[in-house]
């Protein structure tokens, strides 16, 4: 194990928000903090299912985040932050259309660069702490049949990164983000404007039953807003995309 600051590097760990998590269980996280994990032995996704990464080829990274010292308005509100933050990363190293897939996938035209899962500490009803997971495909060549649209960085632009040095610097450009007071208005203006099929006929299924709409936007509490025969409105979770 390595460290530098508030930037721990794990050589193998069964997720990277299970490990943050356990910190804080501890007392022994601090704001800001992010544990970077070379492997992880069983990384999570959304909606339980699992976050599967080459050893040393991808970022797996958790950052824990303590509400009160952060300018933001609301869980949704931190989501969406991060989402945008990790779009303006990717920015950085591809060229062409990156999206926000709701809730917080990125998307490269039609294929998955990325992931955060955002776990929560409450004491009673306050909200004490964050604990956000991302995960970004950077250096893996090879991905398995039923992760067809996972794409990476390396594929996209034929270079190979520093795994490490791009995490750190995701780390900076979070806490930076975090920290500008970009409102819950401003911050669903500019998630709408990067959502992914925004204006585009879509399926999705509810319940086993799978149906047509239009993804109209985001509201100011995450909800997914679409438009067919009605006008509607999903929770997390509540349904699922057909791609």
């Amino acid at each position: 194990m390595g460290e530098a600051g508030f930037f721990t590097i794990l050589d193998t760990v069964d997720s990277t928000n299970n490990y943050a998590m356990r910190q804080l269980h501890d007392g022994l996280a601090k704001h800001g903090q992010a544990w970077f994990a070379t492997e992880q032995t069983a990384g999570k996704g959304q909606r339980g299912k699992s976050w599967a990464s080459q050893k040393g080829k991808n970022i797996a990274m958790s950052l824990v985040l303590e509400p009160a010292k952060c300018k933001i308005e609301s869980r949704f509100h931190l989501s969406a932050l991060v989402a945008l933050c990790c779009l303006d990363f990717l920015k950085m190293h591809i060229e062409g259309e990156i999206k926000i897939k709701w809730p917080n996938d990125l998307y490269w035209r039609d294929r998955k660069t990325g992931g955060i899962l955002i776990e929560n500490k409450l004491q009673g009803r306050a909200w004490k702490w964050a604990v956000v997971g991302i995960g970004i495909n950077i250096n893996q060549d090879v991905f398995s049949q039923d992760l067809k649209r996972a794409i990476s960085l390396k594929q996209i632009t034929g270079k190979a990164f520093d795994v490490i040095e791009l995490a750190k610097q995701l780390q900076l450009l979070l806490m930076k983000k975090i920290d500008e007071g970009i409102t819950l208005n401003e911050t669903i203006q500019h998630y709408n404007e990067k959502l992914y099929k925004k204006d585009e006929p879509v399926t999705l299924k509810k319940a086993n039953i799978k149906f047509d709409t239009i993804i109209k936007g985001i509201s100011t509490q995450g909800k997914l807003q679409t438009v067919d025969a009605i006008e509607r409105e999903f929770d997390f979770g509540e349904v699922e995309w057909v791609l």
